[in-house]
């Protein structure tokens, strides 16, 4: 009886909070995009990237991560995925044909920064999951921070 009580309470509180947990998620990112924002106007465009690159931990955490990426859609920084840095894969859609990436740059020129919501493959589940990525256009670049959402 006490362990089905214990149960239920700790399946309560795991439900009440993960609207939470996507409220922080989202926080996390653009925490992160506005870290990166005041490293890049500190110490200049390509230490950031060299940095992002690097996987200082500064830029990756266990919600979300740093990546950077020109105006033309070139991919400058990656810290999880090098083999896209130098890439430019605006035209490739997400798993439902939306042009995510297109979508962030638009937005990043004419709005200055704001969230897009697209499917992507997740790599800590392996699976096609909803995802939210925050950005902000810093000059000529757009510094770009994900959150998986699940199902």
């Amino acid at each position: 009886m006490k362990n089905t009580i214990l149960s239920v309470l700790l399946a309560a509180t795991a439900l009440t909070s993960l609207p939470a947990l996507a409220a922080d998620t989202a926080a996390a990112a653009v925490a992160m995009v506005d870290k990166g924002a005041s490293y890049l106007q500190k110490n200049g465009k390509e230490a950031l990237i060299k940095e992002v690159n690097n996987k200082n931990p500064e830029f990756v955490n266990e919600h979300t991560y740093l990546t950077v990426r020109a105006l033309d859609g070139t991919q400058l920084a990656h810290p999880t995925n090098p083999k896209l840095v130098g890439k430019n894969m605006v035209v490739l859609p997400d798993a439902d044909g939306k042009l995510f990436r297109k979508e962030i740059i638009d937005t990043a020129q004419a709005k200055g920064k704001g969230w897009v919501d697209y499917r992507y493959n997740n790599p800590a589940t392996g699976e096609i999951e909803k995802k939210s990525t925050y950005f902000v256009k810093q000059g000529d670049i757009i510094l770009e921070a994900g959150i998986y959402k699940g199902k």
